[in-house]
């Protein structure tokens, strides 16, 4: 079955306890975002065989996820005060969970670093900003779900639900 959905039914949420979060409870609404992208960085490793006849030979040996929020600074709601205080962190304290819900229930978990690239500017007749990227730092989990009930992500996944995108 395909599912279509409109993009302002994704859920972004937040682990506020860093990368401590083991249940919903430390996970919090990032309100206020009016676009995201999830983009992809692959590491490529290239090599001329002297049998390919001159033609290189290409393989994906490294992935890195981004998902890139922009929107306005909401004060007073955990996690998007949360995100705009990752703007005065580096190192660990930047480190935390982003979970990308789907409205057909699929759900990405990501460990990631916050890099907070714009939080509380603007003209005089707008609402503050708050921009950020989550970097992957580590393995993502992407969990597919087909009414409730957990499907492979992939023909070689078992079920289960999860899928391991480490290859």
């Amino acid at each position: 079955m395909v599912t279509i959905y409109p993009v302002k039914d994704i859920r972004f949420r937040i682990s506020v306890v860093g990368r401590g979060a083991t249940s919903g409870g430390a996970f919090m609404d990032v309100v206020g975002m009016e676009s995201f992208s999830i983009t992809f960085d692959n590491g490529v490793d290239e090599w001329n065989p002297l049998d390919s006849r001159g033609w290189v030979r290409r393989m994906v040996t490294s992935k890195s996820m981004t998902v890139s929020l922009a929107g306005k600074r909401v004060t007073h709601c955990f996690g998007n005060d949360y995100v705009a205080g990752l703007a005065y962190q580096s190192g660990q304290g930047a480190a935390t969970i982003l979970l990308v819900e789907f409205p057909n229930g699929d759900e990405l978990s990501m460990p990631c670093i916050v890099n907070v690239t714009a939080c509380g500017g603007g003209n005089g007749d707008e609402v503050a900003v708050l921009e950020f990227d989550c970097l992957s730092d580590g393995l993502p989990r992407y969990t597919r779900w087909d009414g409730g009930n957990p499907v492979a992500a992939a023909a070689a996944m078992d079920l289960g639900g999860e899928a391991d995108v480490s290859n």
